[in-house]
């Protein structure tokens, strides 16, 4: 240990270490501390556990990158290792109607620096509600629309919302102020939303019901690219986690799927046709980006009058030649039914949870509801099942060994206090710090179950 290498070299050899690992050479001597404690590695570290995470500002109790590190995996811990009892319970019921999308405005994910977490919810109504989840209090409602709102998109990092209702109209809100921060009104159906944020500022894409999809400033909705990618609806658009690519498709049996080049949407070429791919399978009708993987796609499609469930996972990639940029696409085998997490899939059948690995493997079988899996919900750190008889269930991704897997962590029954069935299919969302569900045990109205992770 007298010899002493270079600061880029023990910086190198430290890239490859695991938190745990640094946080032991940063015990040899005052050197390796220095180094070892160094914000890139750190910064490295959490965009690689939290896939693009975008702490850039002080947040509470966390004031560099390692603190950051360590303050988000302590959340983790708490959520994996809680039992019912240690939830906070809210429920809030009243003349809301049926509460349909919902989403985290902030919260204490990795992508958020806030302390509270707060949802936004669609009503029946034709308001958007925002809520103190930890109060279980509504903070701000929006004025009455005139034609009810479908969809819901949001940007945490921004505290923004963003609705399209059935004539078509897309609104910016931040959730505090009665008036809209703008408002664009289309010529057609939107029937998909997707905003996120880049190096170049925040953007919203919009796919309508004719196959065109617009690239949009935030909050400002100006049009900087229309294309139309099909001769049907866009019915899916997701973003993949660094922004690279977006993937686009509608459910109709006759549309092949396309991945556009983020780029060319945001920065377009007059007389030049956007960098896009179509993937060779049609019929899909979901899918998810893999959260470490960000080239990596899974595709649910359903084939024939059977309506058989089948699953397949693609790498991109892009080529320059002479001057030109090519998508190039691998597929790896299908596997039936799921959902795509890196290397694995998770899936529902019946009141089973299965994980398998994109080759075909069975990895883990759960069996934790008594009656029917009937919604899903699955982002980078959490798994949330909830069934019929209104039970919830909460898994938390593992990433030792070859696959990550997932760990059983907490079981509601009865979601809420009220053990009467719900009329429609209750739903569920998850942040560090809480779970989100919405039960309807009236056909008229829905109720807001929110609990809080006390800690």
């Amino acid at each position: 240990m007298e010899g002493r290498l270079p600061d880029e070299v023990l910086f190198r050899i430290f890239s490859f270490l695991d938190a745990s690992s640094l946080l032991h050479v940063a015990q040899v001597n005052k050197y390796w501390n220095k180094v070892a404690e160094s914000e890139p590695l750190w910064r490295n570290l959490c965009r690689r556990k939290w896939s693009f995470c975008t702490f850039s500002h002080r947040c509470p109790g966390a004031q560099t990158w390692k603190q950051y590190f360590l303050k988000q995996t302590r959340q983790e811990r708490w959520m994996a290792s809680a039992k019912p009892e240690n939830f906070v319970y809210k429920a809030a019921v009243g003349n809301l109607g049926i509460l349909g999308p919902m989403a985290y405005l902030s919260g204490s994910g990795p992508t958020m620096d806030e302390e509270k977490s707060i949802i936004c919810t669609v009503s029946s109504k034709r308001m958007l509600f925002a809520w103190d989840v930890r109060e279980g209090t509504m903070i701000w409602s929006s004025p009455v629309q005139q034609s009810s709102i479908m969809h819901l998109a949001t940007l945490p990092q921004m505290h923004l919302a963003f609705t399209v209702d059935l004539k078509g109209a897309i609104k910016v809100w931040n959730c505090q102020d009665e008036d809209t921060l703008a408002t664009l009104i289309m010529s057609q159906a939107c029937l998909s939303l997707e905003a996120f944020l880049t190096k170049d500022g925040p953007f919203l894409m919009v796919g309508t019901c004719e196959g065109d999809i617009y690239t949009l400033t935030v909050p400002e909705l100006k049009t900087v690219s229309k294309v139309n990618a099909f001769k049907y609806r866009v019915d899916l658009l997701y973003c993949s986690p660094d922004k690279r690519w977006i993937f686009a498709s509608g459910t109709h049996e006759c549309i092949l799927p396309k991945v556009f080049f983020t780029e060319c949407l945001l920065r377009p070429s007059e007389g030049r046709t956007p960098l896009s791919l179509s993937l060779p399978l049609s019929s899909c009708c979901r899918a998810c980006w893999a959260p470490r993987r960000t080239n990596r796609v899974t595709l649910m499609f359903q084939k024939d009058a059977l309506k058989k469930t089948g699953f397949t996972t693609l790498d991109l990639t892009t080529e320059g030649t002479g001057g030109r940029t090519f998508i190039q696409v691998h597929m790896e085998s299908p596997i039936w039914m799921g959902v795509s997490d890196g290397n694995t899939i998770v899936f529902e059948s019946g009141p089973y949870l299965f994980l398998v690995s994109i080759s075909g493997h069975l990895l883990q079988r759960f069996e934790y509801h008594d009656k029917t899996i009937c919604n899903l919900w699955v982002d980078s750190l959490h798994v949330l099942t909830t069934s019929v008889d209104d039970s919830l269930h909460v898994y938390m991704w593992e990433e030792e060994g070859r696959y990550p897997y997932l760990r059983s962590c907490c079981h509601l029954e009865h979601i809420g206090s009220d053990q009467t069935p719900s009329c429609y299919v209750p739903k569920a969302i998850c942040d560090n710090k809480s779970i989100v569900c919405v039960v309807s045990r009236i056909r008229e109205s829905s109720i807001l179950v929110m609990y809080s992770l006390n800690m």
